[in-house]
């Protein structure tokens, strides 16, 4: 890289689609130093996986787009070289997986890349054999095809392929959404750790854990614009009210820290982790360490789902032995219900075989063993566009609408939906053109616009979603659920399951590995070991409550 050069820059950027009114992002400037971990923030919808497809010129070599302004990459401009040719300096982990495996094995998905560049043989095999190893995978799993992966498992995979490039600039969308959390975890240990010269530009929304080992955060606002930038703990106390009213998640010290600020109990200097807030309440006079404990204790309250006496059973499978359509069995003698008015949470790590069992409640694949009763429920799956079949928003909210509407309720109840789950304005666009987290606003929004399902099986929901999004998705399985419907909810989002799920299984061992209330498993960190999971991040608030006065 050329010395003092910016590892990559936009200079008053603006990227348009074909056929659109307004930009889908810019115009901006912004700059990416070398050797600097920069994370890019904003809400789902405003431009950021396209900023990041204007790096080696994707974006309008390969999708069409109108560019203006100038994008650079180490000071030289990217429409100097075709997109192939930046492969030596840019590795870049897309949002979509599926969009850079091409379905050969593990191994040769991760040599592919390496291939291209003409590598030596006995260098591809050492880089793909690391790279593998690196993400946490066994070396045998390199004989695995790609296309019978699960998501989390793909996202490896991809991640894997990406690492081993070695460039000197990784730019990674979304890398850890469909991951469970220890691999999250060891997947920013990677691409963080002190000491690498490598630039690295992230978007993510899972911000715990990620926050303190970057440099700086950059923050786009729903018009696709640059409406902040900085350090990160100064820029979330700065800016919290800005980035909560976009619907931009910040981390769990940050709000609280927010809301001991507005009672003046605020630390002097902003936290990055939620124990400095917890230790800085400690260590307050006793009058005010009293307020800030309640503060405390109804902002941990608001994010843990009571207890209910769940109604009659909707869907069960006794002694069920599940498997994915055209697979082998993953999970042997399984037995669990999902009841009227209850949120089942279905945890577990990457390629447990948790959407296998969710599919199987539902009534979606055929039982290997054992048996299922109930009727079938609705699912929306982790890829969201499988479940789209027209070409536009409205067609497809309409055709999920109940028969027996007549036009003008059929109208209200997809103005109601786009309200209700932040689509408005884009009801005559494609599916497709939407982003990841749009998709998934829409895939929800079309299994919840009719009310012939008795329960819903929804798998990864919150993946890619901003705060906003992942609000709404809380406050619609909350409402199904009072109103008498069953949920079952799989993710790997702990806090998530904490705050909606009345009771959780563990998948892992080809098996339930674990049942009960979230706060109870959550604490068993050993049970949470097994699994791959690691607990919510508000847990240590969790236990800090039980050690102090309650008055």
């Amino acid at each position: 890289m050329p010395e003092g050069k910016a590892a990559a820059a936009w200079q008053d950027t603006s990227i348009k689609y074909p056929y659109q009114d307004k930009a889908a992002a810019g115009p901006l400037s912004l700059a990416l130093e070398a050797g600097e971990r920069l994370l890019l923030l904003g809400p789902s919808g405003c431009g950021k996986s396209t900023l990041l497809n204007t790096l080696t010129g994707l974006i309008p070599g390969t999708i069409p787009a109108e560019v203006t302004g100038e994008v650079q990459l180490f000071g030289e401009k990217v429409k100097s070289r075709p997109p192939a040719e930046w492969s030596r300096q840019v590795a870049q982990l897309f949002q979509d997986a599926d969009q850079t495996l091409c379905g050969m094995t593990v191994a040769d998905e991760v040599a592919f890349a390496l291939e291209n560049l003409g590598l030596p043989e006995g260098e591809i095999l050492q880089r793909t054999a690391a790279a593998i190893d690196r993400v946490g995978l066994e070396p045998a799993f390199g004989v695995r095809r790609t296309m019978r992966l699960s998501g989390g498992e793909k996202q490896l995979v991809a991640m894997a392929a990406a690492l081993a490039q070695g460039a000197p600039l990784f730019v990674a969308d979304e890398p850890t959404a469909h991951l469970a959390p220890r691999a999250a975890e060891r997947l920013r240990a990677l691409l963080l750790e002190p000491g690498r010269s490598t630039s690295v530009l992230i978007i993510d929304h899972r911000l715990d854990g990620l926050i303190d080992r970057v440099d700086r955060v950059a923050v786009m606002g729903p018009d696709g614009t640059l409406v902040a930038q900085g350090p990160p703990a100064a820029l979330f106390r700065e800016h919290g009210e800005l980035l909560a009213r976009f619907g931009i998640w910040q981390p769990l010290a940050s709000l609280l820290d927010a809301e001991l600020a507005s009672a003046n109990l605020a630390a002097s200097d902003p936290p990055l982790h939620l124990s400095d807030v917890l230790t800085h309440i400690d260590r307050l006079p006793p009058d005010a360490r009293r307020l800030a404990t309640g503060i405390a204790r109804a902002f941990v309250g608001r994010r843990v789902r009571p207890a209910i006496d769940a109604g009659a059973t909707l869907s069960a499978l006794k002694g069920a032995d599940c498997a994915p359509l055209f697979g082998p069995v993953v999970l042997r003698d399984v037995s669990v219900e999902l009841r009227a008015g209850e949120v089942l949470g279905i945890l577990g790590g990457n390629g447990a075989g948790k959407s296998t069992l969710g599919a199987s409640l539902a009534g979606l694949l055929r039982l290997k063993g054992g048996r299922r009763s109930g009727p079938p429920g609705g699912m929306a799956f982790q890829n969201p566009e499988n479940q789209f079949v027209t070409g536009s928003l409205r067609e497809e909210i309409e055709s999920a609408t109940d028969a027996i509407l007549t036009a003008p309720e059929r109208e209200q109840r997809v103005a109601t939906m786009l309200r209700r789950w932040r689509l408005e304005g884009l009801e005559n666009s494609h599916p497709y053109e939407l982003s990841q987290g749009q998709k998934r606003r829409l895939a929800l929004a079309t299994l919840t616009a009719s009310g012939r399902w008795p329960f819903l099986v929804l798998d990864e929901p919150t993946a890619g979603l901003d705060a906003a999004g992942a609000a709404a998705v809380a406050a619609q399985v909350a409402n199904l659920a009072d109103i008498g419907h069953g949920v079952a909810v799989i993710t790997h989002d702990m806090d998530f399951a904490l705050a909606v799920c009345h009771r959780v299984v563990l998948v892992g061992e080809g098996g339930l590995i674990g049942e009960g209330r979230p706060g109870e498993l959550m604490r068993d960190h050993a049970l949470m070991a097994r699994a791959g999971l690691e607990p919510p991040t508000i847990l240590p608030a969790l236990e800090w409550l039980e050690r102090v006065p309650t008055c």
